[in-house]
């Protein structure tokens, strides 16, 4: 069959004419097939999955009753565009309430279709071609993947632990922070769990007015707090002169799927934000908006349940990871387990990077976690894992997580 002439027309940015030809095998489909391989070799035995990064609780019985009401109102059924501003006062409160961030919702706040959504769009308010994103890594990587798409490019700080996984902003050359539009944060953080203090958010505020720079702080974890009161980046002095901020109805509201979050902050970068965004998609549903809502004025009640159920489950994560040699530690925030991997394990296998050591938990001990190889040989496990039978069965997965790896003896 003669090649589609389709091949010869991709995109360069996508692969060009190689694109679909790359034999390459990425992590997370690595850790498919290990994972199919595992549950076929061992018929009804459970994995426990430990990999996926999105709650395994439903949106609060509230919010989806609001939903409900809303999804019947004859008029939200029309296109949102750029959001409701029932919405958007909603997300002011919010600000307000938990971060003690005042914003005009008219002109500093704007909805998006998810985080992932928002982080893609920001890059064409910004980059021409040559243009710097400063990323961090190990990280989420959207932001930067549609920089180099538009001919940007990108500069990764790596977080390690000897620097309490923030990124070292100083190692930056004169020419890179000259040419340097977008500098992507977050935290609480995924993968490691760290999470900012004031003084760093000061510093990083410092630098990007030094330098020009837009700060793009994304919140997603922020309400997964652990330690004092969430921060906001907004709350520092000087902050909205340099910085937006993404929050998100994800993670701190059980409601990944709904896809809702906001863009905050400096009202010139949010209002060129609305623009590109009013030309790439027309706005999340009306009625999720609204449910929103109330989800957003009842945050005092709902968010610390799901804070509190994350940090019982990594405090028994890091206790049976601690007694095996791991160095361990209950995170900041989020609900990531961020730790070294071993290099060997007592069967005689050697771990040569993190992955390694991923796919030997899921092939071993059918327990399936995230490798991270950008920043020194690390695995992420999630405290996400399913327990759809309440406090008692999250237990019960806990004690299989540790009789599983009891017996176990690593190297590091």
């Amino acid at each position: 069959m003669a090649e589609s002439f389709l091949q010869t027309n991709f995109a360069q940015r996508i692969g060009g004419n190689k694109f679909g030809k790359d034999t390459k095998i990425y992590k997370f489909e690595k850790i498919k097939r290990a994972k199919r391989e595992a549950m076929a070799k061992n018929p009804g035995v459970e994995l426990i999955d430990m990999g996926v990064g999105e709650p395994d609780d439903m949106a609060f019985p509230s919010v989806i009753s609001a939903l409900q009401k809303e999804a019947a109102v004859w008029e939200n059924r029309t296109y949102a565009d750029n959001g409701c501003a029932e919405f958007k006062a909603a997300a002011a409160r919010y600000m307000k309430a938990l971060y003690g961030v005042e914003l005009n919702p008219d002109t500093e706040i704007v909805h998006a279709i998810g985080s992932k959504s928002a982080l893609s769009l920001l890059p064409a308010c910004f980059i021409n071609p040559r243009d710097i994103c400063i990323m961090t890594v190990p990280g989420y990587p959207v932001m930067g993947t549609w920089t180099q798409y538009l001919g940007g490019e990108v500069v990764n700080l790596p977080l390690l632990e000897e620097n309490a996984f923030l990124p070292q902003l100083e190692t930056l050359t004169e020419d890179q922070c000259k040419r340097a539009k977008l500098l992507y944060l977050n935290y609480p953080n995924n993968p490691t769990g760290a999470s900012a203090t004031v003084e760093f958010f000061t510093r990083v505020v410092d630098f990007a007015k030094k330098h020009e720079i837009l700060i793009v702080s994304d919140a997603a974890y922020a309400p997964l707090n652990f330690q004092g009161k969430p921060l906001s980046i907004l709350s520092i002095p000087g902050a909205m002169d340099c910085a937006v901020e993404l929050h998100s109805m994800s993670k701190g509201f059980n409601m990944t799927g709904w896809r809702l979050s906001w863009v905050c902050g400096n009202p010139l970068a949010v209002k060129a934000f609305a623009t590109v965004k009013d030309n790439a998609d027309s706005g999340q549903f009306l009625a999720i908006q609204k449910a929103a809502i109330a989800a957003l004025d009842d945050q005092a009640s709902i968010t610390p349940m799901i804070s509190a159920k994350y940090e019982r489950r990594l405090t028994s994560m890091v206790q049976t990871l601690k007694k095996l040699g791991f160095n361990a530690k209950v995170p900041a925030g989020s609900f990531y387990l961020y730790v070294k991997a071993p290099k060997a394990a007592s069967d005689g296998t050697r771990f040569e990077s993190g992955e390694d050591f991923s796919q030997w938990l899921i092939k071993e001990k059918l327990i399936s976690s995230v490798p991270w190889d950008d920043a020194g040989p690390y695995v992420r496990f999630s405290a996400t894992f399913v327990a759809r039978g309440g406090k008692e069965d999250e237990e019960r997965v806990l004690a299989e997580f540790a009789r599983r790896l009891s017996g176990a003896k690593f190297e590091f």
